[in-house]
């Protein structure tokens, strides 16, 4: 069983490789945002500072599931990729009326037609245990590492395949030679 690495200073970067652990299931989601056009730009920018907001607040429950993620910024896209401990935990996060998402989704539903310059998009993957892999070189904690658990390469998992559980490196180079 591999060994987390601890945080020594955020920043920190290890420069030998290291993975994620993927001994549970995790879902993957991505929600953003993108602007369409000028005349929305009033609502891009309520839908854009709202959610700090969730983050912030999620940051601040754990116990609500959300395992951490990060903020992608592009020219017409802006999105989060989010951890978390299960559908479940998503799923009453994003229902609860009393949460910070609650109040900026009805926002957002009641400008209906009038948002068509600001589209606002999710997509949830549940992956099972066992059913992922990653690889950070030279890189501080992050994304699923940082999420789960940050462990180091070591023989028998030096490999994608190896990691993700597809079989060893031996077996790759014997379906790659066609023997």
């Amino acid at each position: 069983m591999a060994v987390a690495i601890p945080d020594p200073k955020p920043g920190t970067i290890f420069p030998a490789p290291y993975t994620a652990a993927n001994d549970r299931e995790i879902v993957v989601f991505l929600i953003g945002m993108r602007f369409n056009g000028l005349r929305g730009i009033g609502h891009a920018a309520r839908a854009f500072f709202a959610m700090p907001k969730m983050l912030a607040s999620l940051g601040r429950s754990p116990e609500k599931g959300c395992l951490g993620g990060h903020v992608a910024f592009g020219w017409r896209v802006t999105y989060v990729i989010q951890y978390w401990r299960s559908f479940e935990d998503l799923e009453r996060f994003a229902h609860a009326p009393d949460d910070e998402h609650h109040p900026a989704w009805r926002w957002y539903n009641r400008l209906g037609k009038n948002a068509r310059d600001v589209g606002i998009w999710h997509e949830t993957f549940r992956v099972p245990k066992g059913g992922y892999e990653s690889i950070y070189v030279n890189m501080p904690q992050f994304g699923l590492a940082k999420a789960t658990a940050h462990v180091a390469v070591e023989r028998g998992t030096r490999s994608a395949r190896a990691r993700i559980g597809a079989g060893d490196e031996t077996e790759m180079r014997a379906d790659l030679s066609g023997s």
